[in-house]
């Protein structure tokens, strides 16, 4: 076990995701409980650079773990891409002599880090905190499971109002250019079909679906829409579907920026303790510029390099069982 971990920063970047708070507070109680001084920074990397530092003790982040966004804040920083800013920022951690990092956020937030730590004698560990749950070396990412919830429990309404006349939904969901949440959301709602990046599938295809839900009488359908489907936006998706067909009235829902807010969920709170509480371990352990994350139920740490470029696989058995229970 390294010695000379005594101080210790945490921070957020990036995309807010439920569950950001548990992490941090996670990380302060971990620290603080092995006799380290962990300090916040706030609104992530611009915050390093203007040495918004502030010292956090375990009552600073008591009734946080239920809350959504991050209290720390979060910003993009275009000085942090210079080496200007990123000599700034070093400046700052000297000045609170830290000895490590613990970056909360996704792939922006990490490719930061680990270009920070090659230039600057400080080591960082990431804990992965994006909605979209697209970064290599872990099962789930931080706040995955509460937008899922949230996007399943628009849907369900949208259910109701679908059911009431006969209506073809399109509901697109976010998830940049991994389809892990439209998936989910699609098996959990009872879609009809669900269009994401990593699927072969065609609008032909599709359309084939709907009619054949048509033939069967079904009076409504819903199809769930990854934002970075390679079709094009929902309108443009629902407008090439419409031309199809006469008897449906279409209608479409974009759920947005609902899902990375909310009081994260049971799972995600769990994770986000887990993985807080392994960054500040691996720090005293001598790990750095790697990700914590959670394989089979197991904390694994995987470089920046392979998290951030390596590409996360869906699960091709959830995709051929979304297919068959859409029939």
């Amino acid at each position: 076990m390294k010695k000379d971990i005594k101080r210790i920063a945490v921070f957020t970047s990036g995309g807010d995701a439920p569950g950001m708070n548990a992490a941090l507070r996670a990380v302060v109680r971990t620290a603080s409980f092995n006799n380290l001084h962990v300090y916040g920074i706030e609104r992530g990397y611009e915050g390093m650079i203007d040495g918004s530092l502030r010292r956090l003790e375990p009552r600073d982040v008591g009734n946080i773990i239920h809350r959504g966004g991050t209290i720390l804040r979060t910003a993009r920083s275009e000085r942090f891409k210079t080496p200007e800013g990123r000599k700034l920022a070093y400046e700052s951690l000297t000045a609170f002599d830290i000895d490590g990092c613990v970056a909360i956020g996704g792939d922006g937030t990490f490719t930061g880090a680990n270009i920070f730590s090659q230039e600057h004698d400080i080591p960082f560990i990431g804990v992965p905190g994006t909605i979209d749950n697209d970064l290599y070396g872990t099962d789930y990412t931080i706040g995955f499971d509460t937008a899922v919830n949230t996007a399943v429990e628009a849907v369900d309404k949208i259910r109701d109002t679908a059911d009431s006349h006969n209506r073809l939904f399109f509901v697109e969901v976010m998830g940049r250019h991994a389809g892990f949440i439209a998936l989910n959301t699609g098996i959990s709602s009872g879609a009809e079909s669900v269009l994401i990046p990593e699927s072969d599938s065609t609008i032909e295809v599709l359309i084939d679906n709907l009619r054949r839900g048509a033939k069967r009488n079904k009076l409504f359908s819903l199809v769930i829409v990854a934002e970075g489907n390679k079709y094009g936006g929902v309108n443009e998706i629902a407008k090439i579907v419409g031309e199809r067909f006469s008897f449906y009235d279409i209608k479409v829902t974009i759920i947005g920026h609902l899902q990375r807010g909310g009081s994260p969920t049971c799972a995600d709170r769990v994770l986000a303790s887990r993985l807080g509480f392994a960054a500040v371990e691996g720090l005293m352990h001598g790990k750095r510029n790697v990700m914590a994350g959670i394989i089979h139920d197991k904390i694994h740490y995987t470089s920046f390099e392979d998290a951030i470029k390596m590409p996360k696989p869906i699960n091709e058995e959830l995709l051929r069982m979304a297919d068959i229970l859409a029939i």
